[in-house]
Protein backbone atom coordinates (compact mmCIF):
# COMPACT_ATOMS: atom_id res chain seq x y z
CA UNK A 1 0.00 0.00 0.00
CA UNK A 2 1.37 3.43 -0.96
CA UNK A 3 1.63 5.98 1.80
CA UNK A 4 1.52 9.65 0.89
CA UNK A 5 2.74 12.54 3.01
CA UNK A 6 -0.05 14.56 4.51
CA UNK A 7 -0.34 18.12 3.27
CA UNK A 8 -2.77 20.75 2.15
CA UNK A 9 -3.64 19.04 -1.13
CA UNK A 10 -6.15 16.22 -1.47
CA UNK A 11 -5.14 15.66 -5.09
CA UNK A 12 -3.38 12.27 -5.38
CA UNK A 13 -1.25 13.59 -8.23
CA UNK A 14 0.05 16.43 -6.08
CA UNK A 15 0.78 14.05 -3.25
CA UNK A 16 2.63 11.64 -5.54
CA UNK A 17 4.72 14.53 -6.94
CA UNK A 18 5.73 15.47 -3.39
CA UNK A 19 6.65 11.90 -2.57
CA UNK A 20 8.58 10.95 -5.70
CA UNK A 21 9.98 14.16 -7.21
CA UNK A 22 12.55 14.44 -9.99
CA UNK A 23 15.05 12.02 -8.42
CA UNK A 24 12.59 9.14 -8.75
CA UNK A 25 11.91 9.99 -12.38
CA UNK A 26 15.65 10.17 -13.09
CA UNK A 27 16.13 6.77 -11.49
CA UNK A 28 13.36 5.19 -13.56
CA UNK A 29 14.68 6.68 -16.82
CA UNK A 30 18.16 5.35 -16.08
CA UNK A 31 16.69 1.95 -15.25
CA UNK A 32 14.78 1.95 -18.56
CA UNK A 33 18.04 2.70 -20.40
CA UNK A 34 19.73 -0.21 -18.64
CA UNK A 35 16.83 -2.55 -19.46
CA UNK A 36 16.99 -1.46 -23.09
CA UNK A 37 20.73 -2.21 -23.16
CA UNK A 38 20.16 -5.67 -21.70
CA UNK A 39 17.27 -6.35 -24.07
CA UNK A 40 19.23 -5.67 -27.23
CA UNK A 41 20.98 -8.52 -29.01
CA UNK A 42 24.70 -8.48 -28.18
CA UNK A 43 25.68 -7.50 -31.71
CA UNK A 44 23.51 -4.35 -31.46
CA UNK A 45 24.56 -3.24 -27.96
CA UNK A 46 26.02 0.16 -28.67
CA UNK A 47 25.36 3.50 -27.07
CA UNK A 48 24.02 4.81 -30.40
CA UNK A 49 21.56 1.91 -30.73
CA UNK A 50 20.33 2.30 -27.15
CA UNK A 51 19.82 6.01 -27.75
CA UNK A 52 17.91 5.32 -30.97
CA UNK A 53 15.64 2.78 -29.28
CA UNK A 54 15.03 4.85 -26.13
CA UNK A 55 14.11 7.89 -28.23
CA UNK A 56 11.79 5.74 -30.37
CA UNK A 57 10.04 4.33 -27.30
CA UNK A 58 9.72 7.71 -25.58
CA UNK A 59 8.34 9.37 -28.71
CA UNK A 60 5.79 6.59 -29.10
CA UNK A 61 4.79 6.81 -25.43
CA UNK A 62 4.36 10.60 -25.63
CA UNK A 63 2.34 10.32 -28.84
CA UNK A 64 0.07 7.73 -27.21
CA UNK A 65 -0.21 9.87 -24.07
CA UNK A 66 -1.39 12.86 -26.13
CA UNK A 67 -3.86 10.69 -28.06
CA UNK A 68 -5.23 9.10 -24.89
CA UNK A 69 -5.51 12.51 -23.22
CA UNK A 70 -7.63 13.74 -26.13
CA UNK A 71 -9.81 10.61 -26.08
CA UNK A 72 -10.32 10.37 -22.32
CA UNK A 73 -9.54 13.87 -21.01
CA UNK A 74 -12.07 16.07 -19.36
CA UNK A 75 -13.00 19.44 -20.83
CA UNK A 76 -10.35 21.94 -19.80
CA UNK A 77 -7.54 19.34 -19.50
CA UNK A 78 -4.39 20.26 -21.35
Amino acid sequence: MAMFPTGDSNDPGDRMAEMFGPAQIDHQVRQAIQFCWMGLPKERRTVAEVETQIRRLVERALRDFREDREAFGRPGDR
